[in-house]
């Protein structure tokens, strides 16, 4: 006479997580170091992907203000003599001509040395450089100055100058209303600071300048009247196409003497060096998350060891195998869906911090928190699978026969 086997259960999902916070609620130390490291793996992957989209959301807010379609012009080398060559005088009016050309306008270097002073010796310049400037330079560059203010017709004669952002902190000038306008020592006289640029992130060599008027270089300061650096700025779609023609524009008799070139593409390429960083860092990221998933595992394997008579208790009062891996499988899930909260918090804690001590806007994908999620969830299931295997397959009388 055979008898019948009552049909198998399946444990509610309440039941099942009930279970699995049992191991988690006895041995809280434990919990808290195998945690730990799936905590950190998943803040460095949140942290890793926060904070180059952060700083990419500040250059891209930065180029979206400066525009991507500026251009310069400068000269390169004699193709005979290989010696510095020279741009000709008529070259701005020229490039202006060409029909996208929003606008076009120069600088040109002086050897003149700029000092705080007189009694500041003559080779201590800070690496800072003279130049004479446009007057339409700063429609050009789509700037503002940032105290005081610009050239203009009535000063270009005279002996005034316009700092740029960098060259206002390292002389520790900079002009505020109702105070005398500072001076500042040139060649051999004093010149009046009547502004300071705001910061070019696109044009550094004019942050590093002290702008003088062109006539008023060429007066006091020996310039040549050459320009050394033409800035132009173009129509968003024809940025290649003026690019192409700039050279046999801005010098038709030696168009291989002149050098082109996009400040942009220089931002780019440091975009793609913090990617290979980004890259490096998510790889660590991935290591720390692999080793914390051994740790959970190791956790898991040493609690099905530890509870063979819990298990064998449930086996012989008629839980299946499937109960019981469920069990553990459960808890390996929880223990790491802890640390991978833990580990949310913590990443977002440190791009937001990073973000507002660079002051970028802090920006964090929600595929990056989602996949943090998921990362933790799925670690959870591959850290459990062989601990829960071996623990359902643990025989009754075994299990309840350990010391």
């Amino acid at each position: 006479m055979s008898v019948e086997l009552p049909p198998g259960t399946r444990l509610p999902l309440a039941d099942l997580l009930r279970l699995g916070t049992v191991g988690i609620r006895a041995r809280p130390a434990r919990t808290v170091l195998a945690a730990l490291g799936i905590a950190i793996g998943i803040a460095a992957l949140i942290a890793v992907i926060g904070i180059p989209a952060s700083n990419q959301a500040a250059v891209r807010a930065g180029l979206a203000a400066l525009g991507p379609n500026l251009l310069t012009v400068t000269p390169g080398q004699d193709v005979v003599t290989r010696q510095p060559a020279t741009l000709p005088p008529e070259s701005v009016l020229m490039i202006s001509h060409i029909a996208p050309v929003r606008g076009a306008s120069a600088v040109g270097y002086t050897s003149a040395t700029v000092r705080r002073s007189d009694r500041v010796p003559e080779r201590e310049t800070n690496g800072l450089a003279v130049a004479a400037a446009r007057l339409d330079l700063l429609s050009v560059l789509e700037t503002t100055t940032r105290a005081g203010v610009f050239l203009d017709a009535a000063t270009e004669r005279y002996p005034v100058v316009v700092l740029g952002s960098r060259a206002s902190e390292l002389l520790g000038i900079e002009p505020r209303p109702g105070q005398p306008a500072p001076p500042v020592w040139i060649g051999d006289r004093w010149f009046t600071t009547i502004g300071v640029l705001a910061s070019l992130p696109l044009a550094p060599e004019i942050d590093n300048s002290v702008l003088v008027g062109w006539p008023a270089a060429q007066s006091y300061l020996g310039f040549d009247g050459l320009p050394e650096k033409i800035f132009v700025r173009t129509d968003d779609a024809a940025v290649d196409d003026v690019r192409a023609v700039l050279g046999r524009t801005a010098n038709p008799q030696r168009p291989d003497e002149v050098l082109v070139s996009r400040p942009s593409d220089a931002l780019a390429a440091q975009r793609l060096v913090e990617r290979a960083y980004s890259s490096l860092f998510l790889g660590l990221g991935a290591v720390a998350l692999l080793v914390g998933g051994i740790g959970v595992a190791n956790t898991m394997i040493i609690s099905v060891l530890e509870r063979r008579r819990e298990i064998g208790l449930r086996r012989a009062l008629g839980a299946s195998r499937r109960h019981v891996a469920g069990q553990f499988l459960a808890e390996s899930v929880l223990l790491t869906g802890i640390g991978g909260g833990l580990g949310l918090l913590f990443g977002t804690a440190v791009t937001a911090g990073y973000a507002v001590h660079e002051r970028w806007p802090a920006v964090l994908p929600p595929q990056a928190l989602l996949g943090g999620i998921g990362i933790a969830i799925v670690t959870g299931v591959l850290a459990g699978v062989y601990p829960a295997v071996r623990a359902a397959w643990l025989a009754p009388t075994e299990a309840l026969a350990t010391s």
